[in-house]
């Protein structure tokens, strides 16, 4: 091993040490915790469902790929590409190349996320989540993939980064089933 690999490569600055490598305080700076986008179900569930239909059958899956491709590019092209961003000070629906917030929440206006019954797809492992404020349902993030998982990485983020939050809830990882 040379010299030059065994260096770290950034210089330590005293006023910004951190004790886990990644966790930034919100007082600090907006840090990304996780970045989800959503599935083809978003983007039309009647034809995600006959998709998902079709691709069951052998003579017709390739139809269904090629009936899925567009969903599928329209869901990943960075002009058109919508994703859901949380970070240690608010939750986002961002959209385009440089991903601008089009609707957020504070996580400390966030008092309950819960799965749309009925919203799962068991295909695409994906629902439906609603983010509620004040007794109102204030974002509703559609076809979002493992949205369980999803959803206890927001519950986890208010526990950790909103004083009076961490006591109401209990602590659930990400990858509880």
């Amino acid at each position: 091993m040379s010299a030059s690999t065994s260096r770290p490569s950034k210089v330590h600055r005293p006023g910004l040490a951190q004790a886990v490598s990644g966790v930034v305080p919100p007082e600090i700076a907006e840090a990304n915790i996780r970045t989800v986008w959503p599935s083809v179900t978003e983007v039309s569930r009647p034809a995600a469902n006959l998709g998902a239909a079709l691709t069951r059958t052998r003579v017709l899956a390739p139809l269904a790929w090629l009936l899925m491709a567009p969903l599928y590019f329209k869901k990943i092209l960075p002009f058109l590409a919508k994703r859901y961003r949380l970070t240690n000070r608010r939750l986002m629906v961002c959209r385009g190349i440089k991903a601008k917030p089009k609707q957020e929440i504070a996580l400390a206006d966030i008092d309950e996320v819960r799965i749309v019954e009925g919203s799962f797809h068991p295909f695409y492992k994906s629902a439906d989540l609603e983010v509620v404020s004040g007794g109102q349902v204030k974002l509703r993030l559609p076809g979002v993939p493992e949205a369980e998982g999803f959803r206890q990485s927001i519950l986890n983020a208010l526990m950790a980064w909103v004083p009076g939050k961490s006591r109401a809830l209990p602590m659930v990882p990400a990858s509880a089933k």
